[in-house]
């Protein structure tokens, strides 16, 4: 959990926010959750679905997206760097909140 509010503050580097927060967990998590909404869409319950398909994937990729955006900010290093991981996550997230 510290991690998280870690992330969320942009008190992580930004290779760890974007690689292993984004990329990496961000993945896992919307690939996990989306085979859980398939599987209960296959069980009959629509509404189950849609509360672990989008209740839980969405507040993450929010959490991941704001985290890689502050962390950003604070990269002391080249501003192309900082720029291309804000604009990645964002489609990243977007993504794969939409599909």
């Amino acid at each position: 959990m510290r991690k998280l509010i870690a992330l969320w503050s942009g008190d992580l580097a930004l290779d760890e926010a974007f690689w292993t927060w984004t990329v990496t967990v961000g993945l896992l998590v919307n690939v996990a959750t989306s085979i859980l909404f398939l599987v209960l869409v296959l069980q009959d319950q629509p509404l189950a679905a849609v509360l672990v398909g989008y209740g839980l994937s969405v507040p993450y990729n929010i959490v991941a997206t704001v985290g890689v955006w502050r962390s950003a900010a604070r990269y002391g290093g080249p501003s192309l760097h900082a720029d291309l991981a804000r604009i990645v996550s964002v489609i990243l997230m977007a993504g794969l909140t939409l599909t």
